[in-house]
């Protein structure tokens, strides 16, 4: 394994780039390839075999800048299509963490909130995760589906995302949740927004951190760290660059990061 390859890090959309803001924190020294497939985003609501083809589409483009590793930095090909790639591809693919064991160790009611897109939620895969763990723990899911396009549309603040959180947060505000996982990286850009619904007593968790570390620790196991002073930052989106490039400033020094376009489909 060449130890200065790449790591690549993708999600539907600009999602993804809360985990590219951890990993790059943690390993400077590492080049990154992100992939953003904003042409076609939300993936929540496809079919599941449709979100399959497209992550074997990405993980392809991967393959061929010969990558170290792949970040699914999406929590719903993480549930669907993880499994699938570890077994397909030449390099480690690492899926976003779940965060369960953070809400599990945070949680004093053992009632613990899931916000997510109706496809990972459908996939029941936080719930069954905690109930392995924890038969004594409820878990409040909770599919978003107005989240994802109102972020990528650069709507942070205001009436309308205040009001869809809302919706959203306040029957398991009620429930008595007292952990929050952010279930989708896009969430991360809202957390203020979402703190400010479910107030301070509630344990917002974003898995982006444990990601990071759990992709870290792999590298390292491997003896597959970069020997590089410094990195790099690529980052590719399918579709309006520069609307990407101004949601990417919120995570990223972007000055120091190339930006490119990039059609996988047709």
């Amino acid at each position: 394994m060449n130890n200065n390859a790449p790591i690549g890090v993708f999600d539907s959309g600009i999602g993804g780039l809360t985990v590219v803001k951890e990993l790059v924190d943690l390993m400077p020294e590492e080049e990154f390839i992100y992939f953003g497939d904003t042409a076609r985003m939300p993936y929540g609501p496809r079919p599941i075999q449709q979100i399959i083809q497209f992550m074997h589409e990405i993980l392809v483009f991967f393959a061929e800048k010969q990558v170290k590793m792949a970040v699914i930095a999406c929590n719903t090909m993480t549930a669907l299509g993880l499994e699938i790639a570890r077994k397909q591809y030449p390099f480690t693919v690492v899926g976003v963490n779940m965060g369960v064991d953070v809400a599990l160790r945070v949680s004093q009611s053992r009632k613990v909130g899931v916000i997510a897109t109706q496809a990972t939620i459908a996939s029941q895969k936080h719930a069954k995760a905690a109930l392995l763990k924890d038969e004594n723990i409820v878990v409040y899911p909770q599919a978003c589906p107005k989240l994802v396009p109102m972020i990528e549309g650069e709507q942070l603040a205001g009436a309308e995302i205040e009001n869809a959180l809302a919706e959203y947060l306040l029957p398991m505000k009620r429930a008595g949740v007292d952990a929050l996982i952010l279930g989708c990286t896009h969430y991360p850009f809202v957390s203020q927004q979402i703190e400010s619904v479910v107030g301070k007593d509630v344990t917002i968790i974003d898995p982006a951190r444990e990601t990071a570390l759990e992709a870290y620790h792999i590298l390292q196991q491997q003896g597959a760290l970069s020997t590089q002073q410094s990195g790099k930052i690529q980052l590719c989106f399918s579709k309006d660059i520069g609307r990407a490039r101004k949601m990417a400033s919120y995570m990223l020094d972007t000055t120091q990061v190339d930006f490119e376009l990039v059609k996988l489909q047709g």
